[in-house]
């Protein structure tokens, strides 16, 4: 997700970096970056911790036999659903307020996350293979 963020979907959208790894890991955590190269270390760590997080979710999915596109959509719906309402019930993320296209944005690009993993897996890690 972070290259096809970096190199496709913020030049295309204008997108500034977001900050959300590093509020969700303030707001559970009891952390808080002293200078602003703390929190750019404090994000990139959390983005990749939540990503290993859905590795893990698609591993579960493939252990119980989904594999592909069905693993990918089950995986998805799963922690993005979950994603979304945690971090609404934390007060850091308000859906009602988004436009359409944050909306998109955030869709699209946990959903590369979600069927990038799927692809590695499925192509590279898979014990059956």
């Amino acid at each position: 997700m972070t290259a096809f963020q970096k190199f496709v979907e913020m030049p295309l959208t204008g997108r500034e970096d977001s900050y959300a790894p590093a509020n969700f890991a303030e707001k559970v955590l009891p952390i808080g970056p002293s200078s602003g190269q703390g929190r750019d270390r404090l994000n990139l760590v959390t983005h990749y911790a939540l990503g290993s997080l859905w590795g893990s979710a698609y591993g579960m999915a493939a252990h119980a036999g989904l594999r592909g596109r069905s693993a990918v959509v089950a995986v998805f719906a799963a922690v993005y659903t979950g994603d979304v309402l945690i971090n609404t019930a934390l007060g850091l993320y308000q859906p009602s307020k988004w436009s359409r296209q944050d909306l998109v944005v955030d869709v699209v690009d946990k959903f590369v996350q979600a069927a990038a993993t799927g692809v590695i897996f499925d192509r590279y890690l898979d014990p059956a293979r």
